[in-house]
């Protein structure tokens, strides 16, 4: 107690000391829980800016390893060049036909569909089903095209089923000649359904016709 000060005074200002203190530990709880909200707030956006990076880089992996194809007729029908939608680099592929046209799969390293490779066997696979070569309109051909290609400077693989479109035409004395238009996707296809699912979507778009 202060000299001067009578008790009740000297308690008085014990009890204000006191309110100071509480006051004081108060803030000082106060600040270390703003700056724990802080250092929170920037561990999350950080982590929040670091998944959608990581995001973004799974998603460019996955297009640039999503591969999609388009072709280009030659002016005579004879040839489809083959490149990819992306820009993927492709080094070689495997086009695989329906068992019905009796054709073993064509390997190229120039990215291409002739049709020469299977004009023959589709010809005689159509008239085995009892239809005319010579039918006007456009046609599919269902093939399985597996493509090797470069992708981030990985060298990947994949496969998918495509229609090639094609027309026919009569020809006075030289048959019917097979002139090819484009390449659709069907969608993709593992190596090991590959035959099943060509001879699947062969068969539905020519039942054989019983013979009269």
């Amino acid at each position: 107690m202060a000299e001067g000060e009578t008790p009740s005074q000297a308690a008085e200002a014990a009890a204000v000391r006191r309110r100071w203190l509480n006051l004081g530990e108060i803030l000082a709880v106060v600040a270390v829980i703003i700056s724990a909200l802080t250092l929170w707030n920037s561990y999350s956006e950080r982590s929040h800016s670091e998944a959608e990076k990581a995001s973004e880089a799974r998603d460019a992996t996955k297009r640039a390893r999503t591969l999609v194809l388009k072709a280009v007729p030659d002016k005579n029908g004879n040839r489809l060049a083959i490149s990819a939608v992306g820009d993927q680099a492709i080094q070689g592929q495997t086009v695989t036909f329906p068992t019905a046209l009796g054709i073993s799969p064509v390997d190229s390293t120039e990215p291409r569909i002739e049709q020469s490779w299977f004009a023959d066997g589709l010809k005689s696979a159509r008239k085995a089903a009892g239809e005319e070569n010579d039918i006007k309109g456009d046609h599919r051909l269902p093939v399985a095209i597996t493509t090797r290609f470069y992708a981030d400077g990985v060298l990947a693989e994949q496969s998918a089923l495509y229609d090639i479109g094609y027309v026919t035409e009569g020809h006075f004395l030289m048959g019917t000649s097979v002139q090819l238009r484009g390449l659709s996707l069907i969608g993709p296809v593992h190596g090991k359904n590959v035959t099943a699912r060509l001879d699947s979507i062969w068969k539905a778009r020519h039942p054989a016709k019983a013979k009269s």
